[in-house]
């Protein structure tokens, strides 16, 4: 008997010293904020959830967001043994005991076993695999939860078997709504005193917080145990707030989607000629700790596939902010990489390079290859003029323009087209006047353009 109220005592200290997020935890699905999309009156988890019907499920969203707390919300209100594990911690000989203890409770117990993965992507291939059966013969019901995508993380037949569930990050007005509820919440844990939060304070948890409910009541938590009461009254100023949680997070994972939608916004936001996007979302890769050789590169790329020859000083411009980048590194190679960027989104914009060598590369794939004209053909070795090998060449620079209009292989307009912006429409204009066959210009083609010429005779 001592040894039950030890352990009772125990665990009663114990879920007093949890953590403020611990301790204030939704125990409903009323008292879940956010995720409406998801869990509002009528949505389909919420539904299953209610009716103790629920079936395999992923839960995707980054952390803070309400994963866990919702896992343990079912552990409550379902009639099923729930048993929880961390991939972290736990490995295949975990997993194939608690599997043979679900199979022998389905049969003796006639009762469902659902088994809660934490950070399940941390699972490998063998792991996850290892799931498989009892997924499929209903031997357990999985929840898996993770920061990553589970469409990259995830192994396929484990997809196939679930309902994906995507959990946002919260917004700011919800978590000042939850810190407002945790203080009023049961177990708190400062009733001693009279806690008063200033709302510009309860806007800085939230914004620092980056829709990390944890963090959030994290650092609310920090500052009710660091600032001395004054008159039996905490005080949370501003101030006070900005020292609990000083450097606002960044919910970023260098390999994943955050990395690479963070990447793609900059792309596109130079390809769009908004300046101020690209050098924000350059700023959050950077500050996320991203490789500034990648952003160099990103630039590099939109230099020659966006700009292209609208602007040729782009590229020039993007290979020395890279090159540069090289020898002096950071912090100080975020100033180049800013150049190169904003010059990039500000250039005018040309495709048709890009365009021209995908249409190029098209035809040589998917068409018989053009034979060399004899006139083109290499006659700098001996017994190349008895082949007739170069005959009939015009060397472009005996003529007054530098130009000769002669068979080059492809008729004009065949793949590049450029375009009436920037250094493009002067190549546009003299490509159009040199280009003219019986007086008339040189027609444009689309992407497969018109076919070959014959060969000079």
């Amino acid at each position: 008997m001592s040894g039950d109220l030890f352990e009772d005592s125990a665990a009663e200290r114990l879920r007093k010293e949890a953590p403020l997020a611990r301790r204030t935890a939704p125990r409903t699905l009323d008292e879940v904020l956010g995720q409406e999309h998801i869990l509002g009156p009528g949505k389909i988890l919420r539904r299953a959830i209610e009716a103790d019907r629920i079936t395999s499920l992923l839960l995707y969203g980054p952390p803070g967001c309400g994963k866990t707390a919702l896992a343990r919300i079912i552990a409550m209100r379902t009639k099923a043994s729930f048993q929880p594990l961390n991939a972290v911690t736990s490995g295949v000989k975990e997993v194939r005991e608690l599997i043979a203890e679900a199979k022998q409770r389905r049969i003796h117990e006639e009762r469902r076993t659902i088994v809660f993965i934490d950070e399940i992507h941390r699972f490998n291939r063998a792991q996850q695999d290892a799931l498989l059966p009892d997924v499929e013969n209903g031997n357990i019901v999985l929840i898996g939860a993770t920061t990553e995508n589970p469409f990259f993380a995830v192994v396929a037949p484990l997809l196939s078997r679930s309902q994906i569930f995507e959990f946002k990050p919260l917004t700011e007005d919800t978590i000042v709504a939850l810190l407002k509820r945790a203080m009023e919440h049961p177990d708190f844990g400062f009733e001693q005193y009279e806690i008063r939060v200033d709302e510009a304070a309860l806007a800085h948890f939230a914004a620092y917080a980056e829709g990390d409910a944890r963090r959030a009541l994290n650092g609310l938590e920090v500052a009710l145990l660091t600032t001395p009461p004054q008159d039996g009254v905490i005080h949370v100023s501003r101030a006070v707030a900005a020292e609990s949680i000083q450097r606002k997070l960044i919910h970023y994972d260098g390999t994943g989607d955050s990395h690479y939608d963070a990447a793609s916004a900059f792309i596109k936001s130079m390809r769009g000629t908004d300046p101020d996007s690209t050098l924000y979302w350059m700023a959050v890769m950077l500050e996320a700790g991203d490789d500034p050789r990648f952003v160099a590169r990103r630039i590099c790329i939109a230099a020659a596939e966006d700009v292209g020859n609208a602007d040729p000083m782009a590229l020039v411009l993007a290979t020395s902010a890279w090159q540069a980048c090289e020898f002096i590194g950071m912090p100080e190679a975020r100033i180049l990489l800013a150049q190169a960027a904003t010059y990039v989104a500000c250039a005018p914009k040309s495709n048709a390079a890009y365009m021209g060598v995908e249409a190029a590369l098209k035809r040589v794939r998917e068409a018989p290859t053009i034979p060399v004209p004899k006139h083109l053909q290499d006659a700098s070795y001996r017994g190349a003029k008895s082949l007739e090998r170069g005959e009939g060449y015009a060397y472009p620079h005996d003529t007054p323009e530098g130009f000769a209009a002669q068979n080059y292989g492809v008729g004009p307009g065949t793949f590049y087209q450029p375009v009436d912006r920037g250094v493009e429409a002067e190549f546009r204009a003299r490509l159009r006047s040199l280009w003219k066959h019986d007086g008339d210009d040189a027609k444009d083609h689309g992407p497969n353009g018109p076919e070959p010429q014959g060969e000079q005779g």
